[in-house]
């Protein structure tokens, strides 16, 4: 089973004055007609063995979170509030916490809710394919090519590549 941990805690500050800090744009519709958080949780339903989500928030977004979360069905696993933002890490460290105290030896899922990714059943092959190799005790990223060094985000050595079973779908590991 994998399990969605939702990154929800941005402070509103980037898309002002659309985005402000009591509401930021994870909680606005910015594609369609549900918001970025919706749209986050709705794109990984349908992909095989997802747990309910566990969505880290602030404090101040509880209610915010609860009510879009009803609007589109979705009981969470847990809602945790952060009391002050101290960005992604500590977030996907009381994440996986609160996982591992609920279930043995999970798999994480961890999405921000402020993405957008058009391609749900691209999405969905890639999930298949991670979930394999998690399986085998690879940790899996995913992400974009860069285009220029960013030192905010950090950076990621790319390994060898790892050997595709035989059974794997054609499309199910694109170069």
């Amino acid at each position: 089973m994998i399990y969605p941990v939702i990154i929800a805690g941005g402070s509103g500050t980037r898309l002002w004055p659309l985005s402000r800090q009591h509401y930021p744009k994870q909680f606005l519709p910015m594609v369609g007609e549900t918001t970025m958080l919706q749209d986050t949780i709705l794109r990984i339903r349908g992909a095989a063995e997802i747990g309910n989500p566990i969505i880290i928030c602030n404090e101040d977004h509880r209610f915010i979170v609860a009510e879009q979360m009803r609007q589109i069905g979705v009981q969470p696993e847990r809602i945790i509030l952060e009391p002050v933002g101290r960005n992604t890490a500590p977030a996907v460290a009381a994440g996986a916490l609160c996982t591992l105290k609920a279930h043995e030896d999970p798999t994480l899922l961890v999405l921000p809710a402020d993405h957008y990714i058009a391609d749900t059943a691209a999405l969905h092959s890639a999930l298949g394919v991670a979930g394999r190799y998690t399986e085998q005790g690879y940790l899996i990223t995913f992400g974009i090519v860069p285009e220029a060094p960013e030192t905010g985000y950090g950076y990621i050595r790319k390994g060898d590549d790892l050997p595709v079973p035989d059974n794997f779908p054609e499309n199910a590991c694109p170069a």
